[in-house]
């Protein structure tokens, strides 16, 4: 790996390629890392997903994370996200404080319902959106109290639950994706559990079993993450100038 490509870079790369086959839907990033890599698919390989500024307009062009200067390519206030998520246009990035082996996630307490450890944000967005469209995970931290056995809380249906729901449900769940700071992660196996899809640089299989509380599926092949092109390290320093993947993900 060069030098001057750094892990934050790596990982920016595994978001955009959640987004790959999209096509004109909303990629919707929550947070920074789920951002940039929204942005980045759009600006190399996927040019016709939607993107937002995080506010109420769909943008055009490479904006800058956290830029205000941008170019309108479209309205898209809080009641139109709604549309796009129950009419399942929407593919959105975002975080898990617990996840098991069919996808199921939790960020609302860690222990007991009735008397959790710790409260968290809640189910927030989690029910909709994993009912109705596609979604990913950005987790910065892989370990085993994230990668559990079963959630304490399900706050966003994984592929167990979606199967034994409407035929809508199980049209528009997906689960595309799972990137960590260890690799990436998808569900493309016969019973839709987890199987390990790339390592990062300097990662190998035996730390992510390791790191993960439930048997996940190791290939026989596990390639290494890929490092960004020519063009793609042009555009991750347009769309995050001051260097904010950074601050994120520490190599």
């Amino acid at each position: 790996m060069s030098t001057d490509i750094r892990l934050a870079d790596i990982i920016a790369v595994a978001c955009a390629e959640a987004f790959r086959g999209d096509g004109e839907i909303f990629g919707s990033g929550m947070g920074v890392m789920p951002m940039l890599g929204a942005r980045l698919a759009r600006a190399t390989f996927e040019p016709d997903l939607m993107v937002s500024d995080g506010a109420s307009f769909f943008i055009d062009g490479d904006l800058p994370i956290g830029a205000t200067d941008k170019v309108i390519e479209g309205w898209v206030p809080f009641r139109t996200v709604f549309d796009l998520l129950w009419g399942g246009r929407r593919h959105v990035m975002m975080g898990a404080s617990q996840i098991d082996r069919h996808g199921n996630t939790n960020i609302a307490n860690i222990g007991a319902w009735a008397q959790p450890k710790a409260q968290l944000l809640g189910v927030r967005g989690g029910p909709g959106n994993t009912i109705n469209h596609a979604v990913s995970f950005w987790i910065p931290r892989h370990t085993e109290r994230v990668f559990v056995q079963a959630v304490d809380m399900v706050s966003g249906i994984g592929y167990d639950r979606a199967g034994g729901l409407s035929e809508w449900v199980q049209q528009n769940h997906r689960l595309p994706r799972v990137i960590t700071n260890l690799g990436s992660f998808d569900f493309d196996t016969p019973d839709h559990t987890m199987r390990i899809r790339t390592v990062h640089p300097g990662v190998t299989v035996a730390d992510i079993v390791e790191a993960t509380g439930f048997g996940i599926i190791v290939p026989d092949d596990v390639p290494e993450s890929r490092v960004p092109t020519a063009d793609e390290v042009d555009a991750i320093g347009r769309i995050d100038p001051d260097g904010l993947r950074y601050r994120e993900v520490a190599d």
